[in-house]
């Protein structure tokens, strides 16, 4: 793929992300109504346009993908992968002792930085924060590393305890989305309580999409 198909593919796959991280996608700006909906789970079928998911939850769920959806995947990295300049999304909960502890990190690629920069409210744990900005310094230690990002001319310290899942993005496409494959999807949800969607975010080679 030309490198310039790649980065508008990314960009375009994985703006969804970053978007609802702040609370912001196109459907719902065109339907405030809709509320935000992100679903973590795996799939159970693909049949047109009609996505079976069975949730975390446990939950059976229905999911129409909009025309021209899109889909990337995670896969694997490490936090020695992570160095000053990078743009990441960084899931955390506070700290007893200060500061705040990673849950998950997505490093994105160089094509989207700045994507969705900002600190948010976050459900993948009760009171989790979703921090998309530019790391400044990346301090290594026994246990893991402590970053500082940098996000609107504000500072956050996060530390990464070793075992904290890190992933960053690579092409997907429909035959990536098979039974069995889970999935992270941000999708809204209309007054009827019917979902939608034009971003899936798949796991690749076993890694499970950990925002």
């Amino acid at each position: 793929m030309h490198l310039s198909t790649l980065r508008k593919y990314l960009i375009n796959s994985v703006a969804g992300i970053a978007l609802v991280a702040g609370g912001l996608t196109a459907a719902t700006a065109a339907n405030p109504a809709d509320q935000i909906v992100r679903v973590r789970g795996t799939v159970v079928s693909l049949a047109g346009d009609q996505l079976q998911v069975k949730s975390r939850e446990g939950q059976a769920l229905t999911i129409t993908l909009n025309k021209g959806w899109m889909a990337s995947a995670v896969v694997k990295a490490s936090i020695s992968d992570i160095k000053p300049g990078d743009f990441v999304g960084i899931a955390s909960l506070p700290k007893s002792a200060g500061g705040d502890g990673a849950l998950e990190v997505l490093i994105f690629p160089p094509a989207l930085k700045g994507t969705g920069e900002g600190s948010y409210g976050w459900d993948l744990k009760p009171n989790s924060t979703m921090t998309n900005a530019t790391v400044g310094d990346a301090v290594k230690s026994v246990d893991g590393s402590t970053v500082t990002v940098n996000y609107h001319g504000k500072e956050k310290k996060i530390s990464i305890p070793n075992g904290t899942p890190v992933v960053t993005l690579a092409q997907a496409t429909a035959e990536d989305v098979q039974p069995g494959t889970a999935v992270f999807i941000p999708s809204q949800k209309d007054a009827k309580g019917m979902l939608s969607t034009g971003q899936l975010i798949v796991g690749k080679n076993g890694v499970v999409p950990p925002m």
